[in-house]
């Protein structure tokens, strides 16, 4: 059976009814939740569906989405304000899990005493909030990654990636889990076995009629080198053996996007099955990461599946416009930030939105109060209202080593760099009246370069040296992408005044 389905635009992760929050988009299709949302598994309530992500060394930890159609999503939290006692980085691959009226979600991140990833796990009766972390419940070797939870027949059992780390082939475990969702029952055995070295991970499994369908990520899943793909494998037993299919992958790089995996399946009321799944943006990149998308499942004759994506149609130019007017309640706006690196201290009071914190000395770049980015191409502009000696602006950040802003700092105005760890001032202006606010603005271009502007009259005055764009493809890490937001670098004592934050997105995306 063929299925398609024709998807409406998809709404922003911050919804359109948050006050102070004026978002303008163009009607256009859209199946895709945009910008950073990697590993994504999604879970069906009723008419509600939810998806959660990987965010990796963003804070707060795990981003959820909600829609009532897998047509239009918006964000409602993250499972983590803070992270588990026990974690230290790298938070991974979550995977949602209904069992006993409770969800569960299974994650990996690094242990804390000796930096070996392992499974956590975290319960809530609710999809999207209230979870109570109950700690380890995997550690296995040097490695233990990429949970997935399957109930066969009330018999409950997970699956995870190991020997990732070591010299010889990774292979796909399993292991009976307690009734409860909390610990391990019996031995672990081996599902799959990488023995072509291809890679091996973000494994899923379905059952029709017979057998029960192993998907699963090969290759390389991050980057610009990056050469993910998904494979299936079939066996009548969940514990296998398990066959190729020899039409392997199931699903590769297709239209616009590239190096597709790591997925999970959902039904809608329906009964249609899809595939969630996330693949790179060929024209954004590494600049907008890893974005979910979705492919419906059908089946060939000979009873192995087919993944066909669903189209995501491009944006028009200018067709997301969103503006935080810091003068008005905005409700809920789901900041990030490097949480190993900077502990921001930030609140909206006054008709303005005050920041400040604590980072490293050492790490130049300061406080990053960030948005995932949508798209690859835009524009942001805040208003920065006192002076002091700290810097206080617009910032573009990848990592503690690899950021770019433009920053207020007494009575000049700056355009910075970190690069390798290192900070630069490239350009810099005298301001004429430290009492009256100060306009920035930087533009993000299509060509991974970028401007910066600067104004306290009616013009704006660009700022960036020669008026030549400057290259900023050093930003990105290697498995998230870079965000923009706001910054602060200054004392604990001082802080950063903003009457508005603004990203516009230009281009097709």
């Amino acid at each position: 059976m063929i299925i398609q389905m024709r998807f409406k635009l998809l709404a922003l992760a911050i919804s359109i009814l948050l006050a102070g929050v004026r978002p303008s988009m163009a009607q256009q299709v859209r199946a895709n939740i945009p910008g950073d949302f990697a590993d994504p598994s999604i879970i069906r309530k009723g008419n509600s569906f939810y998806a959660i992500g990987t965010s990796s060394e963003w804070g707060p930890h795990f981003p959820i989405f909600r829609s009532n159609n897998l047509q239009q999503w918006e964000q409602t939290g993250f499972l983590f304000d803070k992270a588990p006692s026990w974690t230290s980085s790298s938070f991974w691959a979550p995977e949602f899990f209904y069992h006993h009226n409770t969800y569960y979600v299974y994650y990996t991140a690094k242990r804390k005493t000796d930096g070996v990833s392992c499974i956590g796990v975290a319960t809530s009766a609710y999809p999207d909030h209230g979870f109570k972390d109950h700690g380890i419940i995997i550690e296995y070797g040097k490695e233990a990654i990429d949970a997935f939870v399957y109930n066969d027949n009330g018999q409950l059992y997970i699956t995870w990636k190991a020997y990732g780390l070591d010299d010889r082939p990774i292979e796909i475990l399993g292991s009976k889990l307690s009734d409860d969702g909390l610990s391990l029952t019996g031995n672990p055995f081996t599902l799959l076995k990488d023995n072509v070295r291809s890679g091996m991970e973000g494994q899923s499994i379905i059952k029709k009629g017979n057998y029960y369908y192993l998907f699963y990520s090969a290759g390389n899943c991050c980057g610009v080198s990056c050469s993910y793909l998904v494979n299936v494998a079939r066996a009548t037993a969940i514990t296998g053996p398990y066959e190729e299919d020899t039409n392997n992958p199931v699903l590769s790089d297709n239209g616009g996007w590239k190096c597709p995996g790591h997925g999970t399946f959902v039904n809608d009321t329906a009964g249609n099955d899809f595939y969630i799944y996330h693949a790179y943006n060929k024209a954004s990149n590494v600049f907008t990461g890893r974005e979910a998308l979705i492919s419906a499942l059908s089946w060939k004759p000979n009873q192995w599946p087919e993944l066909k994506p669903v189209p995501v149609e491009p944006k028009s130019k200018e067709n997301i416009h969103l503006h935080y007017n810091f003068a008005k309640p905005t409700g809920k706006i789901f900041w990030q930030w490097d949480f190993r690196n900077m502990k921001p201290v930030f609140r909206q009071t006054g008709a303005q939105l005050q920041l400040s914190g604590l980072y490293n000395s050492d790490h130049p770049a300061g406080i990053a109060l960030t948005l995932r980015p949508y798209a690859a191409a835009y524009e942001i502009s805040t208003a920065v209202l006192n002076s002091n000696k700290a810097g206080k602006g617009l910032i573009i950040y990848g990592d503690v080593s690899a950021a770019v802003g433009i920053a207020v700092r007494q009575d000049k105005v700056e355009f910075w760099v970190v690069k390798d760890g290192k900070r630069n001032v490239l350009g810099e202006q005298k301001i004429t009246d430290t009492g009256k606010p100060v306009y920035l603005k930087m533009a993000m271009l299509p060509d991974f370069t970028c401007k910066v502007y600067w104004k306290q009259q009616a013009n704006w005055e660009e700022l960036t040296p020669g008026k030549t764009a400057y290259p900023i493809g050093f930003l990105p890490p290697w498995d998230r992408s870079p965000r923009p937001g706001l910054n602060f670098q200054g004392t604990p004592d001082e802080n950063a005044a903003f009457s508005f934050f603004d990203i516009r997105y230009t281009g097709e995306q």
